[in-house]
């Protein structure tokens, strides 16, 4: 009798709490395909062929949030793929009025540049990026207790990711890259930190918005998030200590928005230390059509030349806002390369969606950033339907 006394006093105490809870769930469905538009001797002639399918829910309880957002993918380009790739898993909950915590894996993401980042070293999915996936898939997830704290002078944000978690870069899975003697598709072997607490990352943000200048203190702890260094013992490229002290301002001006970012980037293991600065400013040029503009520049410690790289999006709304075009393109004078991304994306219904994208890298020189990818233009489509 006891021990039943127990179960019931447990289930009483566990049910208002999963009864009360609202949930909400959601997903998609998406099929996509790409091609290189030429041949590469390194690498497969298709990038992407894939099918997806998303599922997430959320709780919403009186004492917390609980997130599970999880994708289930076959992909016929590489058979070594993970068929599980888990988005979100976390709870968040607020201990104090003054306090919010969220604890698991997540997306996370800040600083004010448009797919340029200066201060914003979480983890990144490049090859994603490049094969043409939806952009949501550039932000990688992170296993991470993220905190905000709302003192009276402004916000502190807190980001511990107890392991080191690297970009998922080129690393001629997919792709192909400057091998250092040439173009190659050679697995690029590296050798990541990866001790839980040992090597771990702490990034931290402080912000306060002054009138309606919003404005940003940074400070990141961890590693290098692609290969930096290289160990000649093991042969394997390394992944360097890094600190990052930076800033960033955003707001409204002549009817637009205006944002200036820098970055202090201290390195270590022989890698120069560097100094990178962003302005940007987006405005809607007519209505429907929106353009953006970006200027970066890196300096690295003991170099007399810098690289500079200048960004335009445009996006068009048509047909009622159903059909969305649009163009983003990198450009670098200093290098002389760049990488076009034209977009079209339309609407069927509130399920259905049509996409088609594309990737074209070109550079005078092989070694350069965009130059080296110039074998790995593609054109991708897609069908997607959620739910």
């Amino acid at each position: 009798m006891k021990h039943r006394l127990k179960k019931i006093g447990l289930i009483g105490l566990i049910s208002p709490i999963l009864f009360a809870a609202d949930i909400e769930t959601s997903g998609f469905v998406d099929a996509r395909y790409g091609i290189r538009t030429q041949s590469d001797p390194n690498s497969d002639q298709e990038t992407l062929s894939e099918l997806r399918l998303q599922l997430g829910s959320i709780w919403y309880h009186d004492l917390f949030t609980a997130t599970v957002r999880s994708d289930f993918l076959y992909d016929s380009v590489n058979d070594l793929h993970e068929p599980i790739d888990l988005r979100e898993f976390n709870i968040q909950f607020s201990p104090l009025d003054w306090m919010d915590v969220k604890f698991g894996r997540q997306i996370l993401t800040w600083g004010t540049g448009d797919m340029l980042f200066i201060n914003d070293l979480f983890s990144k999915d490049w090859k994603s990026f490049f094969a043409g996936r939806d952009v949501e898939y550039l932000k990688a997830p992170s296993d991470a207790l993220f905190m905000s704290f709302f003192p009276t002078f402004g916000n502190i944000d807190i980001a511990y990711l107890p392991r080191f978690a690297p970009d998922r870069f080129i690393d001629g899975e997919r792709f192909s890259y400057w091998g250092g003697a040439g173009l190659t598709g050679a697995d690029l072997q590296t050798d990541p930190p990866d001790n839980w607490f040992g090597d771990d990352e702490i990034a931290v943000r402080i912000s306060r918005n002054f009138q309606g200048l919003e404005t940003a203190l940074y400070f990141y702890d961890g590693f290098w998030k692609t290969p930096q260094g290289f160990d000649p013992v093991s042969g394997k490229n390394t992944f360097p200590k890094l600190n990052v002290y930076g800033a960033s301002a955003r707001r409204a001006l002549l009817g637009g928005i205006a944002n200036l970012e820098a970055g202090y980037y201290d390195s270590s293991d022989g890698v120069a230390d560097q100094i990178r600065l962003l302005a940007g400013y987006e405005h809607e040029i007519v209505q429907d059509l929106t353009g953006a503009i970006q200027y970066y520049t890196e300096q690295k410690r003991g170099d007399k030349e810098s690289r500079h790289v200048l960004t335009l999006r445009l996006t068009q709304m048509l047909m009622n806002q159903n059909l969305t075009l649009g163009l983003f393109t990198y450009w670098s004078p200093s290098d002389q390369d760049g990488y076009l991304r034209p977009s079209a994306a339309y609407k069927l219904s509130d399920h259905w969606k049509l996409e088609a994208r594309g990737n074209f890298f070109f550079g005078k020189d092989n070694d350069t950033f965009f130059g080296q990818f110039q074998d790995n233009n593609n054109l991708s489509i897609s069908a997607r339907y959620s739910f």
